[in-house]
């Protein structure tokens, strides 16, 4: 049974700065969505981060909602949580399957994102998934967050205007002109 695997966990990265982690979370069950958020927060404090927590109306919004964050603001990860539990419909598939392809697909443009949807049967399987004295999914979603950030502060520098993204710098508020 899967709860007999060993299943290996990193030790968290240590970081000379201390990264800044948006955590986004679908809250459809509630106190699934807690007990994931929970997890994630005690990680992410734990490696001595910073996070800001959003709320969207489900799975298939953190996609959304993480791109945009990763656009417009200065977060070095991102951690997605929300729980999606099979129903009678293929419209299960349709959110398990955009939503983890739409994370993927940020994570390969360069977000460091830990996917923390859980993607279950039913709710017994998803309390045993979210609970942070258990399987603490949130938690590992968040640790996945920082190995990311870990390993693109090591590749890579400070972030700066690439392409069609400007530097933070010169982002203006709209009605605000430059000089005036």
């Amino acid at each position: 049974m899967a709860e007999h695997d060993p299943h290996a966990t990193l030790p968290l990265p240590s970081f000379d700065k201390a990264p800044k982690i948006l955590i986004a979370v679908a809250p459809f069950y509630r106190d699934i969505a807690d007990n994931l958020l929970a997890g994630a927060i005690a990680t992410i404090e734990e490696a001595g981060g910073f996070h800001e927590t959003v709320e969207v109306p489900g799975a298939l919004e953190l996609p959304s909602a993480i791109g945009i964050a990763g656009r417009m603001s200065n977060f070095d990860g991102y951690v997605a949580l929300g729980c999606v539990i099979r129903g009678e419909t293929t419209h299960y598939e349709t959110v398990c399957n955009d939503s983890s392809r739409g994370l993927t697909l940020l994570g390969l443009q360069g977000l460091c994102i830990g996917n923390g949807i859980l993607t279950v049967e039913n709710k017994a399987q998803a309390d045993v998934r979210a609970d942070p004295a258990g399987q603490n999914k949130g938690g590992g979603a968040a640790a996945a967050a920082l190995h990311l950030i870990a390993l693109a502060r090591r590749w890579g520098g400070a972030r700066k205007g690439v392409g069609f993204v400007p530097a933070r710098d010169e982002y203006q508020i709209a009605g605000d002109s430059l000089g005036h």
